[in-house]
């Protein structure tokens, strides 16, 4: 399903909080005729709006159908949504529109932003008006928000309704992610497990069959509820299944290191892709017979308080469970494509982790399985989790001139989270282990120059606005290895200086909660790239308050136990300080 953003844009407003059709020539505080007004987009819940009159070219590959919501519920939401603002207004310059409900539509997060952050439309008649852009052109249209659906007149007779409608858009969202998966199961699966898949897709064949004929007939006769009413028990026991299974996998994966992790998807890779794929069949199959069963119920009795609010109940507790379903098979499905991800940028393609190499025997064979499962996994992943774009080059870089950062950009894109932003990137040798916080600081050129030969090693760094990756640069091309993953909130100190051996070398000293670390730049990298980095580490030195009021504890209890000491005349049988000195001396 494509994202309703890449082919609608509701136009915000200008500085002085009207919307741009509002201010155009021409305009004024009359509202537009009957023909100016050609669609109504009405959110009637959270994400979720009904579209009624003309719908653009462009929107209707998006359009959802309202599948098992009754015909006389859609009449119901035209009349209620009609009611909101000044009725005589309202219908006669969009009623048009409202003469005409079209269908359902999922408004993006990035819509629902842009309105919670003030750029709210102008407001007429209780709606909100702006335009709506096509490729072809544009049309004003009023966009009415859930909070004015839910203080209309008559809005709490829609609960039923709006259940109905909330339960169609999670049987679209699932079988829209099953159909994206297909290949999955034909490319991968066709060997694995065999008995397991028939008896699920038979059960998902008999509820999808008949979704179809209530889908055609307009109801739900008894006699075809009859064919699936008494499969809730096998429904059930697929998707507990395969979430026992789902949820396994993610526990394993969260509880081992990165070394674990990266062994555990290896082996397990193929059997991740079918539990995954089997998770998301169920859900789908369970979805669609809570549909049926709730829309039985409401044609059982539309003006039954009880039948009413059973069909509330099912739309709650699916949407709940479809919500945490999801939640656990992204989670799983990211971590196995962000693995498969970075073994197919690795600059050695040959370099695949061992435990698949001893599976597979040969490393050409690795690499076709490794690709095979990335090309089957990677619809799925993309509809559960678009990736993030590519990675830029940030405007600080402390590299030589000729290093290629391309390799390392690739990678490393798979490592960061939603949202994060790579601020610099460094390539500097670090010192492995510098002993007490002492060294750092010392100017004994020989004792220095002796650590710099013994234990430096070429060093990726890379700073976000979260966090400080660094990696052996060898093992991050080779097998997509990072070495330590430094909040930036553990951060105390930072320092730079230029080195006193005479090479003329910057130098970085960071100070964090656990560690000291020492990194040393080439001289042909720019100093005032090498500051910047410095300076943008600087932005998060701290120290917590808990841990200065530690550290202050330490200094002070040696000083009250002797004066405890002193006060009952007993004399402290552990020398400290100078006093220590002294006895050893004598």
């Amino acid at each position: 399903m494509q994202d309703p953003s890449d082919s609608m844009e509701i136009a915000a407003p200008e500085e002085n909080g009207q919307s741009s059709t509002a201010d155009s020539p021409g305009a004024d505080d009359s509202a537009p005729d009957s023909d100016a007004i050609s669609t109504v987009i009405a959110e009637v819940l959270p994400g979720i709006a009904v579209i009624f009159g003309e719908v653009p070219g462009e929107l209707k590959l998006d359009l959802i159908d309202f599948g098992l919501v009754p015909t006389a519920d859609r009449e119901q939401i035209s009349r209620v949504l009609a009611s909101i603002g000044n009725t005589a207004t309202v219908t006669g310059n969009v009623g048009n529109a409202f003469a005409g409900v079209q269908g359902l539509y999922r408004i993006t997060d990035a819509t629902q932003a842009l309105l919670k952050a003030g750029g709210t439309l102008a407001v007429k008649d209780g709606a909100n008006l702006g335009t709506v852009l096509i490729s072809g052109g544009f049309a004003q249209a009023r966009f009415i928000p859930v909070t004015a659906v839910s203080a209309a007149k008559n809005a709490a007779a829609l609960g039923p309704v709006l259940a109905m409608v909330a339960l169609q858009m999670q049987l679209s969202e699932i079988t829209g992610l099953v159909s994206t998966n297909i290949a999955l199961t034909s490319q991968v699966l066709t060997t694995t497990r065999h008995g397991q898949w028939a008896e699920l897709t038979g059960l998902v064949a008999a509820v999808d069959r008949a979704l179809d004929k209530a889908r055609e007939v307009g109801s739900i006769p008894t006699s075809l509820w009859d064919t699936v009413a008494g499969k809730e028990a096998d429904l059930r026991k697929q998707l507990d299944l395969y979430r026992l299974n789902v949820g396994d996998h993610v526990r394993q994966i969260h509880r081992l290191d990165a070394h674990g992790r990266r062994e555990y998807l290896d082996t397990n890779a193929e059997a991740i892709l079918f539990d995954a794929h089997a998770l998301l069949s169920s859900l789908k199959a369970w979805t669609g017979y809570q549909a049926l069963h709730a829309a039985r119920a409401r044609a059982a009795g539309p003006e039954d308080a009880g039948e009413a609010r059973l069909v509330d109940a099912i739309a709650r507790d699916t949407g709940k469970e479809l919500g945490s379903a999801l939640t656990e098979t992204r989670s799983l499905v990211d971590a196995l494509t962000r693995e498969l991800r970075i073994v197919a940028e690795l600059p050695g393609r040959d370099a695949l982790s061992p435990s698949l190499m001893r599976k597979r025997r040969d490393s050409k064979a690795a690499r076709q399985t490794s690709a095979r499962l990335l090309e089957a996994i990677e619809p799925l992943a993309d509809a559960l989790h678009p990736p993030a774009p590519p990675l830029e080059a940030p405007e600080v870089v402390c590299a030589p001139e000729s290093l290629d950062l391309d390799p390392y950009l690739r990678i490393l894109r798979w490592f960061l989270e939603d949202g994060e932003t790579l601020r610099v990137l460094g390539f500097p040798d670090q010192l492995d282990a510098l002993g007490p916080l002492s060294a750092i600081f010392s100017v004994a050129r020989e004792k220095f120059a002796a650590a710099i030969d013994k234990a430096a090693a070429q060093t990726l760094v890379a700073v976000t606005d979260r966090r400080i990756i660094t990696a052996k640069t060898s093992a991050f091309l080779e097998q997509g290895e990072i070495g330590q993953d430094i909040p930036l909130d553990r951060v105390r100190y930072v320092r730079a200086a230029t080195t006193q051996n005479g090479s003329g070398r910057l130098a970085i000293d960071l100070i964090t909660r656990d560690e000291n670390i020492r990194w040393l730049f080439h001289a042909d990298i720019d100093n005032t790239k090498v500051d910047a980095l410095a300076a943008v580490l600087a932005e998060s030195m701290t120290i917590p308050d808990v841990e200065r009021d530690e550290l202050q504890r330490r200094c002070y209890a040696p000083i009250e136990a002797g004066k405890k000491d002193g006060s009952t005349g007993t004399r402290s049988t552990e020398p400290t300080g100078r006093e220590a000195t002294t006895g050893d001396a004598e």
